[in-house]
This record gives structure tokens, C-alpha cells and sequence, in this order.
């Protein structure tokens, strides 16, 4: 006879290896699975039958169970084993039992076992909380314990933490000590704000809360000081919220807006980072402390328990060991940093500087001003002006065959394509004088002797839109191809479409310095960029660039900037018009020895002076060291 032990989802009866017994066991699961309990509790005898429904009834709030399914028979076991053992009037039913136990992990299976007795001629479930869990004993309850692994720490190139500790407050709650769970849990909801306007689920929370051991404090979100102190003000007027001073390395201790920060799980959150985060854990919630939260974090061990009341007696019945945090090595150098950081203290505009190791790729300062918590630095998007005039001009070297002494002309205006391009006029002389006093108009006439496809492709070698492989979020840039002669004429002086962020300029710097573009990286052993193949440059444009941008910082916009023989770069101030005004970016681009960087303000802020600043505070053939 074929096996019975299919799971229980129907009333229908099938077949049946002991008929007499069968439709007890039936009924009595299959009302336990679907949530009747007092039906459950109907087929009973032993115990009274409130007691039996309120502890069925209780099995997945105990676990904060998202599904509990059960099944007549052991799965997996030989089809002639009888799921129903009866001998007289007594008799014996294994049943399997599957918990989803939600955000706390894997599944939770095992086999559980009914002892029935005929009374009167009826089949009934001789009531044991065994039942429930063959270790289950009478007086105890199911509970899950979540143990969180201490988070590693973010370092820097020297390996030691860009994190510092401060004080703040776990804020919790001791679930059996609870008056109001509900109310409790639904004040905290509304008082707290996370990310944005987004409140924590107080559902969610709630059956964290009646999953959690009684006596045990449960910590549901950690609070820094001083920055939340309204909010911990405002959380204490809630009964039966408790407050844990703790100090905990949370505060980077520069480039914030990279680095992130520390805050509870909300459902936005646990939909990127995943089981077995729990709504109100303290996780990352932007920046690399989200990017890398398994990492740093790890994963709890989750255990599930019976427990008397008092908490002190407990038996682990099943536990799912978690993943040791890992630390995460950024490139970045503090020294280098202070002084990024310096150069931009005290700018009355938002700005972004990042600098990098043109022989490496590694990025070793990433500093924002301004920005209101965006790393501008790696995403902004910004029309780069004549700082692009570094492709073009690499472009003009390696495909048209021109350098820097080819005579052009730098009039007062032109128009190429239907398009009008004007700057002060120069006499005629060579490219790279007219480029050094940034001639629009020069550049705008020189597209002719280049396709639109060629300087796509320039751009594409230099990196520009290209997935570098990168273990962050930027902005590669956008050089979206030109429909006409006036908007090649726009592409080859940085305006119109084009569009880039400081990171991506930095890395044309370091290529014109290099003669290799490399894609960068940040994170040690986690970014791709060594599977993104280096892009070299021509030996004869390579010395070329470098001469045109030794020129160009001895004159016009790029002149402060020069702190020294070696610096090389060039200067730019191109206009973005946002809802229908005009805004200036400001931006210088160069290099110095193995030292590759790019400055962009936004406003009529001069950006070389901002490089000379940064600059001074570096040694000459600086690579990045203290």
C-alpha cells in the first residue's frame, strides 16, 4: 500500500493506513496548521482545552514564525513504514513539522510525535506540550535567541579603523516585563523616522519582541549621542522602553559619505542586506557599512530554545551557526585625506576632491563640502569644460596626427554646426598656447579633423562610461555620441551633453600622467577593477599631453595651482543651467608624480587655488605616504 504521509492541506481522506485513527490525527492538524486552534483543541483529551488552544496559539508568535506546515509521516522515510502506530485503544502518529522562521534564517524541521487513545469509541490527540517539540517539557515556551557577532572594523591603507567610538544608547525593551507590547512597540514606530521619513515596522517588531526570551533585554535600535538625543528624549516619554549607554565605533572619522553609517534595519534595508537581519538590528544603511554589511557584520547565530519562565533554565533545540565578521581595507591615506579635507574647510560652496595613484589605481582621498551626505566626489555629474580637453587632445595627438606646436587660431567667435563658441581672442600660434589660454573656439574648430566615433572611442580608453569594476557607487561618466558637427564641436570643449564626476577626471589626469589608464579601486580584496584590462596610450601623445599640461598651468585659469615645477593640469569653468539658471563649475584636473587628482566646486570659486591648498600640504613625488 502506498505511503499516507503527504502534507496535510486538505480534508479530503485518501488512503489510509489505519482508518480508525486516521481522521483524528487528520483534523487535528490540519486545525493547528491553519490557525483553528480551538477546533485543535476539540480532538484533545488530558489537559484543559483553552490551555491546549492558547498553547497551540502561541507557537508562532513564540518563534515569529512566517509559516508553519505539517505533514502526517517523516519525510524521506521508507514508504512501508506506517505512519500510524496503534496497538488497542492507544496508539501513536509521527508527523513532520516545518517552520519558516522569516527574517531569523533557514527553516526549521523536524519530527514530531501524538499519542492518541480511543474513548468511547473516538480517536483522540492525548494532550502533551511534547506535542509542540518531542523536548518540550510542561511550563516551558519556545523563544529565539539572535547572538550578533561584534562588527568589525573599516581601516585604512595603515590598517588602522576609520571609526571612532562614541556614546549612544541601545534602545530596547525586556519583553516579559511589558504591559502593553502593542502600545509600546507602535509609540516607538511612530517616533522614530529612519532614513529619509521611513518609520520601523511595528508589526515586524512586534513579532521580534514575542520571539525574544521574556526575562532578556532585546535591543532594537542603537542611538548615537549627540546627534539623536531629540529623538531619546522624545523615546523616553514611552513605557516600557529601556536605555543601554553604550560607546561603540561607529563615527568615521572623515569621508562620511563613503564610508556610511550605522542605523536600525527598516523594511528598505532588510530588502538589500536580507535574512538574517532583523527589523530594529543595527546595520549599515549607507555607504560601504550597507555595500559590505555581511562582511562587516557577519551573521548572527540563531538559536531556538525552551525556557521556563524565570529564562535561567534553557534548552537549545535547534541553532544555525552564523558567519565570523571580516574587517574591510579601504586605500585610503589619512595624511593624504587631512589635507583634501583641509583644502576644502571653509569654501562657501559645495565642493568634491578626490586624489589618486595614477601607477595603481588605489584612491587614497575622497573628500566632500557641502553635499549634504553625497559622496560628489565619485557621483556627481558635471559638465567638465576644458578639463576635457584632455581626451580631445589626446584624440588630436594619437588619431589626426597633430602635437603641440601645430599652428592653429584662437578667434574671438565661431560657429560650427549652427553653433556658436566664444572666448578672448589669441593670435595664431600653436596648439598648445591655445590650449593653455583655454580656447574654446580652438577645440571647437579642430573636431573637423576628428570623427565622432574616433573621439568616442578616446573618451572610452580614457575610461569615460565604462564599468570600471568599481566595489562602490560613481558616476563613470556619460559621452553620448554627437548627432552633428556642432555638437562634436561642444563634446571636444566638455559642454553640451557630456557629463563626468571628479573620480573620473582624476583617472584622465593620471593616464595623461601614466600613459596607462588603470580603473580604480578603494576596496582591498573585494573590487573587480583587476579584471578591468589597463588602456595604454601612445608613447608620442603620452609625451605630448604631458607638455600641454606642463604649459597650461603656467597660464590662464590653471596659474595658482602651480606650487611647484612638476605640477601639471589644467583648469576649467564651464556653466550648467539647472531650472532655468545659470551655475558655474569650477574645476582643475592635474598631477604630480605619482599623485593624480581633480577638484570641482560648484560656483565661481577658483578650484586651482583649492588644488595649490591640497598641494602644499603633499611632498613633491608624493605617493601618498605621511
Amino acid at each position: 500500500m502506498a505511503s499516507c504521509g503527504a502534507l496535510v492541506g486538505t480534508l479530503t481522506t485518501g488512503c489510509w493506513a489505519e482508518p480508525s485513527a486516521m481522521p483524528a490525527v487528520r483534523d487535528f492538524l490540519i486545525a493547528w496548521e491553519v490557525g483553528n486552534y480551538p477546533a485543535a483543541a476539540k480532538r484533545t483529551v488530558g489537559a484543559d482545552r483553552k490551555e491546549v488552544s492558547d498553547a497551540l496559539g502561541q507557537v508562532r508568535a513564540q518563534l515569529d514564525a512566517a509559516s508553519l506546515r505539517l505533514a502526517l509521516g517523516v519525510p524521506g522515510q521508507d514508504t512501508d513504514v506506517k505512519a500510524i502506530d496503534k496497538k488497542g485503544d492507544e496508539a501513536d502518529a509521527r508527523f513532520s513539522v516545518k517552520v519558516d522562521l522569516g527574517e531569523n534564517g533557514q527553516p526549521w524541521t523536524y519530527t514530531g510525535l501524538l499519542h492518541l487513545r480511543r474513548q468511547g469509541g473516538r480517536w483522540k490527540v492525548v494532550w502533551d506540550p511534547s506535542i509542540i517539540n518531542p523536548k518540550l517539557k510542561p511550563g516551558q515556551r519556545l523563544a529565539v535567541l539572535t547572538e550578533v557577532p561584534k562588527r568589525a572594523p573599516i581601516r585604512d591603507n595603515q590598517g588602522r579603523s576609520v571609526l571612532r567610538e562614541v556614546w549612544a544608547y541601545n534602545v530596547g525593551v525586556y519583553p516579559g516585563r511589558l504591559a502593553d507590547q502593542q502600545r509600546t512597540l507602535d509609540g516607538l514606530a511612530r517616533q522614530t523616522k529612519i532614513d529619509g521619513g521611513r518609520r520601523l515596522d511595528s508589526e515586524r517588531l512586534l513579532g521580534r519582541v514575542r520571539s525574544a526570551p521574556p526575562q532578556q533585554f532585546l535591543p532594537l535600535l542603537t542611538l548615537q549621542v549627540p546627534d539623536h538625543n531629540a529623538l531619546i528624549q522624545r523615546l523616553r516619554q514611552i513605557d516600557g522602553l529601556h536605555f543601554e549607554p553604550v560607546k561603540v565605533p561607529i563615527d568615521p572619522m572623515y569621508a562620511p559619505e563613503l564610508i556610511g553609517s550605522l542605523g536600525p534595519a527598516t523594511a528598505d534595508t532588510l530588502q538589500q542586506v536580507g535574512a538574517p537581519y532583523q527589523p530594529g538590528d543595527t546595520i549599515g544603511v549607507s555607504g560601504v557599512q550597507l555595500l559590505q554589511q555581511r562582511r562587516l557584520a557577519g551573521t548572527p547565530t540563531v538559536r531556538v530554545v525552551a525556557q521556563d519562565p524565570t529564562g535561567k533554565n534553557t534548552e537549545e533545540l535547534r541553532s544555525w551557526p552564523g558567519q565570523p565578521p571580516q574587517d574591510v581595507r579601504m586605500t585610503l591615506e589619512p595624511t593624504m585625506q587631512r589635507r583634501a579635507d583641509n583644502a576644502l574647510a571653509g569654501l562657501p560652496v559645495t565642493g568634491s576632491l578626490v586624489a589618486l595613484r595614477p601607477s595603481t589605481g588605489e584612491v587614497l582621498a575622497v573628500s566632500n563640502h557641502l553635499t549634504s551626505g553625497r559622496n560628489l566626489a565619485f557621483e556627481g555629474r558635471y559638465p567638465p569644460g576644458m578639463t576635457f580637453g584632455i581626451v580631445s587632445a589626446e584624440a588630436l595627438f594619437s588619431e589626426a596626427g597633430m602635437n603641440q606646436s601645430t599652428e592653429t587660431t584662437c578667434p574671438g567667435t565661431v560657429t560650427v554646426g549652427g553653433l556658436t563658441f566664444t572666448n578672448k581672442a589669441r593670435p595664431d600660434g600653436g596648439f598648445g598656447t591655445h590650449f593653455a589660454y583655454s580656447c574654446r573656439t580652438t577645440l571647437a574648430q579642430l573636431g573637423g579633423r576628428l570623427s565622432a566615433q574616433t573621439l568616442m572611442a578616446e573618451a572610452s580608453r580614457l575610461g569615460l562610461g565604462k564599468d570600471w569594476g568599481l566595489s562602490v557607487p560613481a558616476f563613470t561618466g556619460s559621452v553620448p555620441a554627437p548627432a552633428n558637427d556642432g555638437e562634436k564641436a561642444a563634446t571636444m570643449i566638455g559642454e553640451g551633453k557630456v557629463q563626468v564626476s571628479p573620480l573620473a577626471m582624476a583617472l584622465v589626469a593620471a593616464a595623461a600622467q601614466n600613459g596607462t589608464w588603470k580603473a580604480p579601486y578603494i576596496l582591498k580584496d573585494i573590487s573587480k577593477a583587476d579584471q578591468v584590462p589597463p588602456t595604454n596610450l601612445q608613447r608620442e601623445s603620452i609625451s605630448s599631453l604631458k607638455k600641454l599640461l606642463s604649459r597650461s598651468i603656467r597660464t590662464g585659469l590653471a596659474t595658482p595651482a602651480r606650487v611647484s615645477g612638476d605640477v601639471v593640469g589644467v583648469a576649467a569653468l564651464p556653466a550648467v543651467t539647472e531650472g532655468g539658471q545659470k551655475r558655474e563649475i569650477s574645476w582643475f584636473v592635474g598631477s604630480r608624480g605619482d599623485l593624480a587628482f581633480a577638484v570641482a566646486l560648484e560656483g565661481h570659486v577658483s578650484a586651482a587655488k583649492v588644488a595649490a591648498t591640497f598641494l602644499r600640504g603633499v611632498p613633491s613625488g608624493s605617493r601618498g605616504t605621511p
